[in-house]
């Protein structure tokens, strides 16, 4: 009886020794980014994987895969979908023929000032939003700051809505963006953003439309000189990991992840603004022409996008939601 005892004992010590070990063994969670090193998205999530890292003591590490090492957004999102890529920092455009609420906050003019949109994301309605991830196998962690995005292009500045008449702009890979530059009497070519310089530089598009890092780290502003500050958009941008990773994770660690993402949206911010600054002074000393058209012709034009992605009692309430925070 004795033996007996000795060796339950002894397999019972050995399966939880087994089971420290492997509670114990490190995870590397690859994290993909179409941005290149050094930019806010980029850093931001390094500075996440850093959080997690210490509070883990070690255990969970991030390896942030940048300037598109792992594909294009549209790309990436099936990847993390289907667990391949464990998190993923990407624009809300890409995904808003997933993710219903996502429609809203991609609606040109619908944030009044980045402020605004600070507001409306930290608080309730960008948790509801996040939740929104969660049945299409990913879970929503943060936001980051996209800045606001506005046109530009190789062949004159942009000072009216005149101006845009019959010119061929870039847009994401999203219903919303091509209706919103159709509506602008312009011509919408969704593609990869890994495509625009070339098409820019060969005339298959007259030009894009994004915010000043982007115009000047991606280097279009070298083959499109004229950047125009409509701002037609002020999208935020979003960090979800694989739901397939996360589940893999205890509770304990869970929780750690989401509060290093939420830490992580401070720094990001911070270097935001920074590199904006930074950014358009850059572009503007190498020969950009900046011009500000009246924005209000422009808000006026977009009815008829809000009419038709606006359907459902659900997103109306979700405008109505976002347009009552001060």
């Amino acid at each position: 009886m004795n033996l007996i005892r000795k060796m339950t004992a002894a397999l019972a010590f050995s399966a939880a020794l087994g089971a420290s070990a492997v509670f114990a063994q490190e995870i590397t969670l690859r994290s993909s980014d179409t941005h290149p090193d050094g930019y806010p998205t980029v850093e931001a999530v390094k500075y996440m994987g850093e959080l997690i890292k210490e509070r883990t003591d070690g255990r969970i590490a991030v390896e942030v895969y940048h300037s598109a090492q792992l594909g294009e957004e549209k790309d990436t999102i099936e990847q993390t979908r289907a667990g391949v890529i464990d998190l993923n920092r990407v624009s809300m455009g890409p995904f808003n023929g997933l993710v219903p609420e996502t429609r809203v906050v991609s609606l040109p003019y619908i944030f009044r000032s980045v402020d605004h949109m600070h507001k409306v994301m930290d608080g309730e309605i960008g948790e509801d939003i996040l939740a929104g991830f969660e049945p299409h196998g990913l879970i929503g962690l943060a936001y980051y700051d996209g800045g606001a995005r506005s046109f530009y292009n190789s062949s004159k500045p942009i000072e009216s809505l005149a101006d845009l008449q019959g010119m061929k702009f870039r847009v994401m890979q999203s219903d919303i963006f091509v209706d919103m530059v159709n509506a602008l009497g312009a011509n919408a070519t969704p593609m990869p953003y890994g495509e625009v310089y070339s098409s820019i530089e060969t005339g298959v598009i007259d030009g894009a439309e994004n915010n000043f890092p982007s115009y000047e780290s991606a280097k279009h502003s070298e083959v499109a000189k004229y950047f125009s500050l409509d701002e037609h958009l002020i999208v935020p941008e979003v960090l979800v990991m694989a739901k397939t990773s996360w589940d893999k994770l205890s509770p304990e660690d869970q929780a750690i992840v989401r509060q290093a993402a939420k830490d992580s949206v401070a720094k990001q911010r911070e270097l935001w603004a920074a590199r904006e600054v930074a950014s358009r002074k850059m572009v503007e000393e190498a020969g950009s022409t900046i011009t500000t058209p009246d924005k209000q012709p422009f808000i006026d034009a977009m009815d008829p996008v809000y009419e038709k992605h606006v359907t459902d009692d659900k997103l109306k309430e979700l405008v109505e939601r976002i347009r009552a925070v001060q």
